[in-house]
């Protein structure tokens, strides 16, 4: 990538259409409560083992929770996102942000990247040309310049690892046990609303729920077996399998 980046806003409101938005878990509850479908994403990985880059480790590690899975233990992480296969439910007629001063986090930081492994690469993101050839410098080398991006950056890495524990929680007390294997995929639920929303507003309760891995490739499956791992390819029911 360059060693600068420019870049300025058009408002083309390419960014808020088709894609889920991460959200912490208070921007969760404020989704829910407003009305707005939650997906939840979750990738899994054994320490050290298939799944785990390791130029990647302390992030991923510092975002995720181990949990017991066959005879062995996994971890996993879990990913809320407000769910916009289309048009964000908040942009207007004009394509302007309708909560723009409490938008999300991630929306706060776009185009830049939370996770510190993947550069900012302009051909990557739906943003016009001319939004990178105008505007203050944004990116110098692979740091943000604006210290305040920076801390928002930050803030965000700090709510994945602030919020694992309860996520998870949540995840086990609702069924939502069955992962995908990091750098394979992603498991993906569409919980009811209602019953999603009830549980945000509970204390988090840790429990020791078995946890299963979903891996299509019965080489790959079969080596996580003899890890201790509980596995299963068949085709699901109650999630979608999102495969790379």
């Amino acid at each position: 990538m360059n060693d600068s980046l420019r870049f300025a806003c058009t408002g083309c409101g390419k960014c808020c259409t088709g894609h889920h938005v991460p959200l912490t878990l208070d921007e969760t509850r404020q989704w829910a409560t407003s009305g707005g479908q939650v997906v939840v994403l979750i990738e899994g990985f054994v320490a050290d083992g298939p799944g785990m880059p390791v130029e990647q480790r302390e992030h991923v590690l510092r975002r995720s929770l181990t949990v017991p899975c066959g005879s062995a233990e996994a971890r996993v992480s879990v990913t809320f996102a407000a769910f916009n296969p289309g048009r964000c439910r908040n942009l207007d007629d004009d394509d302007l942000c309708t909560i723009y001063e409490s938008r999300p986090l991630v929306c706060r930081i776009y185009p830049v990247e939370i996770n510190p492994h993947i550069p900012l690469r302009p051909e990557n993101k739906d943003c016009p040309p001319e939004a990178w050839e105008q505007g203050p410098e944004l990116i110098h080398g692979t740091l943000p310049v604006d210290p305040h991006l920076a801390a928002l950056v930050e803030a965000s890495r700090q709510a994945d690892r602030d919020d694992i524990t309860a996520k998870v929680a949540l995840c086990q007390a609702l069924g939502m046990t069955t992962s995908a294997l990091k750098g394979r995929g992603f498991t993906a639920y569409l919980p009811e609303m209602g019953i999603f929303a009830d549980a945000l507003q509970q204390p988090p309760h840790p429990q020791q729920t078995d946890w299963t891995l979903h891996v299509p490739d019965a080489e790959l499956g079969a080596s996580l077996i003899e890890l201790g791992l509980q596995t299963t390819a068949e085709t699901p029911v109650y999630y979608a399998y999102i495969g790379f």
